[in-house]
């Protein structure tokens, strides 16, 4: 972890490994014991001020992609190269194998309806839990998108599939149109998808005999999303890297956009899991 441009928590304890910027308040690695890391970090990635980190856990807010009008930049929020604020530290990894980390994030300076949001990183041995509270401070709804854009390290994304979301309709936004899941989902092309979802998925991956459950609150929408050989080789942060990951990412946005009145806080939480 560049730790001159990019303080945060990092750790290695017992084949471990736990990491957080406090830029974006970006959960970056999560490793069990004995395990492949969890989350993809790509070779590529870029590690300056004002860009987002390409893997790990962004945090998208407080709009998705550029916003429901489609006119609203940076792309996908200020969140995740803003500077969150380290409010807490719980290490309690020798005890229990626990560490969590609080960041806050308020309106102050940026051009934004008046808000404070909370991110939590919850590391232990067996899953990572990333929830984002987000409080109306001021006086008039507060309307918002929102996403824990989670890369998956995988095997191979031609040779993975996710389960869970049969029978869900979803929103293709490479082919457009509605469509309405059968079966496991599988890749073999560019996917982006917005899926019409409450429940856990299930990342199958057999050449690394794992499953990765991803459980979720207080989100109606699961993006799935992998950008495919010919868009991601124009990534500049991707490359020929682009069959390492899947981003499954617990969402409320486009028709599902949150709106929280005066005082009122709501909460998006996401949970990663090794069946």
């Amino acid at each position: 972890m560049p730790a001159a441009l990019f303080p945060g928590i990092e750790t290695h304890y017992k084949g471990g490994h736990h990491a957080v910027l406090d830029a974006g308040a970006h959960v970056l690695a999560w490793t069990p014991r004995d395990q492949v890391p969890v989350l993809w970090v790509s070779p590529l990635a870029v590690f300056e001020p004002g860009v987002a980190v390409r893997g790990g856990i962004p945090v998208i807010f407080p709009w998705f992609g550029a916003g429901p009008r489609g006119d609203q930049t940076p792309s996908h929020g200020f969140a995740r190269t803003a500077e969150w604020e380290r409010t807490g530290l719980v290490d309690d990894l020798v005890e229990t194998g626990r560490l969590e980390v609080r960041h806050r994030l308020t309106s102050d300076g940026l051009q934004a309806a008046p808000f404070s949001a909370e991110l939590v990183s919850e590391f232990t041995r067996d899953h990572l839990r990333v929830s984002l509270a987000v409080t109306n401070t001021g006086t008039a709804d507060f309307s918002y998108e929102e996403a824990l854009h989670t890369y998956l390290a995988v095997s191979d994304i031609a040779r993975i599939s996710i389960e869970g979301l049969d029978g869900c309709r979803y929103v293709d936004k490479v082919d457009g149109g509605n469509q309405v899941q059968a079966g496991p989902v599988r890749f073999a092309g560019e996917t982006d998808r917005l899926y019409s979802h409450t429940g856990d998925v299930v990342v199958d991956d057999p050449d690394w005999s794992r499953r990765i459950r991803v459980s979720k609150e207080g989100s109606a929408v699961t993006v799935v999303w992998n950008p495919g050989a010919i868009r991601g080789a124009a990534l500049a942060d991707v490359g020929q890297y682009w069959a390492g990951f899947v981003c499954v990412e617990a969402a409320n946005v486009g028709d599902r956009t949150i709106t929280v009145q005066a005082g009122e806080t709501r909460i998006l939480a996401q949970q990663l899991h090794l069946d």
